[in-house]
């Protein structure tokens, strides 16, 4: 009676004068409609239907609220229900301009665009959903939606609602390209329009703030902001792209779109004063994996959208877009435009988007572009007359993408020009401009083997680097120690030169940063570099140590969260970056109070780094850390004993073994014969937390230990795993066996993966050809069994009819699982080498054609189990059937 009495009482919500109000109970009127419409909510949609025929202004908007949230949350088994009652009315609000505002026909478009994309997901299992949901009302809404777009008259259209217009012909166009092809060129020609005339719009309000703009408001009064029309256009055009019906038509007005593309690279008026202010933002926006999203970004990302599909055409058409902008930018400045340099940044940030692509077009001689003398006649000038901060910092930034195809002596240039602005340069844009411009220089010089050039550059290049690390924090130290790291290794005697000027200030940023974790990861990177210069490694190793040391030594409630795991990490890096033999001060000095913090520790990530670094011990220099002994007379090994069974301890968290197996094998390979009857203890560790473990990382990483014995000792795994109760009473083997098996195809790492899968090659080929009877009979889970009659199933159901499979051989699993591993490979191999697919070999895709099963994976997998030895079968006990299954996991 309650739930009846609120679904009674819910609706009359929608008309309240608060538009909050009104939105949380159209939130909440979904909510419930997701589960109780329609079996116990029949009315709901002749309410809301009702409503969206009131004439008052709130109920109407309450009603689209609620209809918007459901149709965000109104599944495939719905939607037959749902859409032949809600599209129909939908077009209506939409073409009634006059009776409904903008937002409300905005609305429309939206929950149109929710079912439409709905329908087309069902569409690739079911066809038949499109003709009797969708095509119905697909033509008159198309139709409409072209007009919104052609609509120029204010108090109609704004670009609010151009932008649901825009997102929903997207959808179209992607889902429905065949359905589509005949509307496209009554499409075209207002998008283009829009993108066109927004163009200028955009310039001047955003880009150079020289006009206000009057910018859409939703109905629940947030900003529709003018951008997102421009996203809205782009995303329209990723549509044609990613459809090959398409293709052409982008390509016939190539040299127009990349022209208009530059223009909405520019930099906005708020990114400069952002940028300026903060020069982490100015860092951040520039990353190449940056979370930030702006037009400029989706701007590039739509150049090298069209870069990668369309070479030739993209190409030719960005030099041409190029000679235009630099052309207009002259006349600009001529009339003392104060924003004409806005243009050139964005033709040099295009320029150094699509580097890849111009090169390989000049190579090939289909573009002719002399990229030399742009760099030096262009580029170089922007740097020396030094008219904007931003568009010199965007020329050096260039010259480091270019260096590639530079002359010594033009190197030399541009190299003075950087060291130049990295050391006078007040404008922080400029000095972190020079930072990933000397990163590209010195990477390209390393790759070519001609670092002498840098030479004389490297004491000023340090000296600035230094600063700016003194004097910024964030975004920018990250990427100031990530080019010192590749500076540091250009010349080891400069390196040694320096040492005691880059130690101290890497710590210091160490101890301060810790909790960072892209700033600590590049601190180990730079230790490093430094120890591997054998005149700088105990230098370091005096600095860094004590410090080190006394973090080990300290209580863990006295120093910060995370202190001691990030400290053993820069010691494993110390380690790494060492050679054998190491030094007193590592093994006598920095061993025993790393151990002590491990082992007397209950932080995961502490335990985790210290049995990583342990390993580095094992690795680097096995003999001398066996030979060392404590006043007790525990030697190394001892303690690593201790350690890996700290790890093992299953009374601890699980993931604390998240990388024990790696120890646990180096162990075992390296000190084998030393361990004694600790390694049958070791091993016994392996599976008692194998047999807590749940998460697969923990349980690949301990399977990983016995696929390593597998390959060196098979006959001395199998049988001390046979000797050994595994958890049901069974032997051991027969555990780790089924838990591999089943988790074999979820196995991540490309090494990782190697090592498993040739294991279990080993393993059958073993029990086959010595009719190994521990193996032959173990069972384990097969496909599952499903009936016709299922049908969907609640919980409580499920619970008392649980799911049902097949019990199928082991080794008929494991010929299953070489067989899946070795279709990837097969098809990994196969993609490394496809060439891209030309316009001549596109597909005209037609909407009305069943969908069938991936012909080329079936017919490879078929092929492959079809070849198996039919002895093996014989021997497994089992007909062809079971191999001849598609499923394998």
């Amino acid at each position: 009676m309650a739930k009846a009495a609120i679904r009674q009482i819910l609706p009359l919500g929608l008309k309240e004068s608060v538009s909050k109000v009104r939105s949380s109970v159209a939130y909440a009127i979904s909510a419930i409609a997701h589960w109780d419409w329609p079996e116990a909510w029949p009315e709901l949609f002749e309410i809301l239907m009702q409503s969206l025929t009131s004439k008052d202004g709130n109920e109407v908007h309450g009603a689209m609220r609620a209809l918007t949230e459901f149709s965000r949350e109104v599944t495939d088994i719905q939607i037959p229900g749902v859409a032949p009652v809600i599209l129909p009315e939908m077009y209506r609000i939409f073409v009634e301009p006059d009776k409904y505002s903008i937002r409300t026909r905005g609305r429309a478009v939206e929950i149109f665009c929710t079912c439409a994309t709905i329908i087309a997901n069902m569409a690739e299992m079911d066809k038949a959903v499109l003709k009797t949901l969708l095509y119905p009302v697909l033509p008159m809404f198309t139709e409409a939606l072209v007009r919104s777009l052609q609509d120029k008259n204010p108090t109609t259209s704004d670009s609010g609602l151009k932008m649901e217009a825009l997102k929903a012909l997207t959808v179209l166009v992607r889902h429905f390209p065949h359905r589509m092809a005949t509307w496209l060129p009554q499409i075209l020609t207002p998008v283009w329009n829009t993108l066109t005339e927004s163009a200028s719009v955009y310039v001047r309000t955003v880009v150079n703030g020289t006009d206000e703009t009057n910018e859409a408001v939703d109905s629940d009064g947030d900003v529709m902001g003018f951008e997102n029309l421009v996203f809205c256009i782009f995303e329209f055009v990723h549509g044609l792209v990613d459809a090959p019906k398409f293709r052409s038509t982008v390509r016939k007005g190539m040299d127009d779109l990349i022209y208009y593309v530059i223009v909405y690279m520019q930099i906005t008026e708020d990114q400069f004063v952002i940028w300026t202010e903060n020069p982490d933002r100015f860092v951040e926006d520039e990353d190449d994996d940056t979370f930030s999203y702006s037009v400029r970004i989706s701007a590039q990302d739509l150049l090298q959208a069209l870069a990668q599909e369309f070479e030739s055409q993209c190409a030719t058409g960005l030099a041409s877009a190029i000679n235009k902008h630099f052309h207009e930018a002259d006349v600009a400045r001529a009339s003392g435009d104060p924003h004409w340099w806005k243009i050139r940044e964005s033709c040099m940030l295009a320029v150094g988007s699509v580097k890849d692509l111009l090169l390989e077009q000049m190579q090939e001689g289909k573009l002719n572009f002399d990229i030399a003398a742009f760099l030096r006649n262009c580029v170089l000038d922007h740097i020396a007359s030094a008219e904007s901060t931003f568009l010199v910092g965007r020329c050096l930034w260039l010259s480091g993408r270019y260096a590639v195809v530079m002359n010594s002596e033009l190197i030399q240039r541009f190299l003075e020009a950087t060291v130049s602005n990295l050391r006078d340069s007040e404008s922080a844009v400029v000095n972190l401009s020079c930072v990933r411009a000397i990163w590209w220089f010195t990477d390209h010089l390393q790759n070519s083997g001609t670092t002498s050039i840098l030479n004389s550059f490297l004491e000023p290049i340090l000296d600035g680097l230094v600063s700016l690390a003194t004097r910024f924090s964030s975004d920018v130290l990250s990427l100031v120690l990530e080019t010192l790291g590749c500076i540091l290794s250009v010349n080891e005697s400069f390196t040694q030169s320096c040492e005691s000027k880059i130690t101290p200030l890497v710590i210091a940023v160490f101890l301060k940063y810790n909790s960072d974790p892209v700033i600590t990861s590049q601190v180990q990177d730079v230790f490093k570099v430094l120890v591997q210069n054998a005149g700088c490694r105990m230098a370091v190793q005096q600095r860094l140590l004590p410090t080190l040391i006394s973090i080990f030594n300290a209580s863990s409630d006295k120093i910060p969260m995370g202190l001691q795991a990030v400290a053993l990490d820069i010691l494993q890096s110390v380690i790494r970056g060492s050679s054998a033999p190491l030094s007193n001060a590592l093994i006598e000095q920095a061993f025993p109070p790393m151990v002590h913090c491990i082992l007397n520790t209950d932080d995961s990530s502490t335990l985790q780094s210290g049995g990583e670094c342990l390993r580095a011990y094992v690795s680097v220099d096995l003999e001398q850390l066996a030979n060392w002994r404590d006043d007790a007379g525990h030697d190394g090994l001892w303690y690593a004993m201790q350690v890996a069974g700290r790890l093992l301890d299953p009374r601890s968290s699980e993931f604390t073994a998240t990388f024990v197996g790696r120890l646990v094998s180096i162990l075992v390979a390296k000190a084998g014969s030393r361990l004694g009857e600790n390694l049958d203890l070791l091993l016994k560790g392996v599976l008692s937390k194998m047999q807590q473990a749940e998460s697969l990382a923990v349980v690949q990483s301990l399977v990983m230990v016995f696929a390593h014995l597998i390959h060196g000792e098979m006959e001395a795994v199998l049988e001390f795993l046979s000797g050994v109760p595994g958890p049901t009473g069974k032997s051991a083997l027969e555990f780790v066996l089924v838990e591999w098996c089943s988790k074999q195809h979820l196995f991540f790492g490309l090494y990782e993966r190697k090592v498993s899968t040739l294991a279990l090659c080993k393993l059958l080929q073993h029990a086959v050809s010595m009719q190994d009877v521990r193996i032959a009979n173990i069972e384990i889970k097969g496909d599952q069994v499903y009936t016709s009659n299922a049908g969907v199933k609640t919980r409580s159901q499920t619970r008392e009819r649980p799911a049902q499979w097949t019990t199928i051989p082991l080794l008929v699993k494991i010929c299953k699982l070489i067989i899946y591993e070795l279709s990837n490979a097969i098809e990994m191999a196969m993609n490394s080498v496809k060439e891209e697919d030309t316009e001549d070999d596109e597909i005209e895709w037609n909407d009305d054609n069943s969908g069938g099963d991936d012909a080329e994976g079936g017919n490879l997998f078929v092929a492959e189990t079809q070849g198996i030895d039919s002895s093996l079968t014989a021997y497994c006990g089992l007909n062809s059937d079971y191999l001849d299954r598609k499923s394998v996991v």
